[in-house]
């Protein structure tokens, strides 16, 4: 779906909103994809797991006033709504957050290797994995005290905000 939004943030919000109004179930999957180009804009996409709720979330999306289009934008999502994605709040293991979520592979920024599973990780309630190869893949990278943070945060910093 094209809504025209411009960055993470409102695509993220817009998503969630419509979760709520179209009472997504609990195997749903809403997405973000950055689109390049001419008009650069954020995309949004859904996965719901039947095709009678898709058809239906569909016609209500296009009356709403949405451009609706079938298929995914591309392969590598963000995934904002998941199933399990409210489960992860707070200090989680690794295995925690791969057995409470649809995430299927933790990986840390700068290291060949996949956590161990006890490794803790700081959620701060903003857990956006990406669709690699087939995967949903979250992306962490290390922090204080041997635990990790996902790579993606809430609220970043803009670039040269210091000057």
């Amino acid at each position: 779906m094209d809504a025209d939004v411009r960055d993470l943030r409102a695509a993220d919000h817009l998503l969630h909103t419509l979760a709520a109004e179209l009472a997504l179930p609990e195997g749903a999957f809403g997405c973000t994809h950055l689109v390049r180009g001419e008009r650069p804009r954020v995309t949004l996409s859904l996965a719901l797991p039947s095709e009678p709720l898709l058809r239906t979330a569909q016609e209500r999306l296009t009356a709403g006033g949405h451009e609706v289009s079938p298929g995914a934008p591309d392969a590598v999502g963000r995934a904002v709504i998941y199933p399990g994605v409210s489960a992860l709040t707070g200090t989680l293991t690794v295995a925690d957050v791969l057995s409470r979520s649809a995430i299927d592979r933790v990986t840390v920024l700068g290291t060949p290797g996949r956590p161990a599973p006890d490794t803790p990780l700081m959620t701060a309630g903003h857990v956006r994995p990406q669709w690699l190869d087939g995967e949903l893949v979250l992306t962490a990278m290390p922090a204080v005290g041997g635990t990790l943070v996902p790579f993606e945060v809430p609220e970043p910093t803009p670039c040269c905000a210091d000057h």
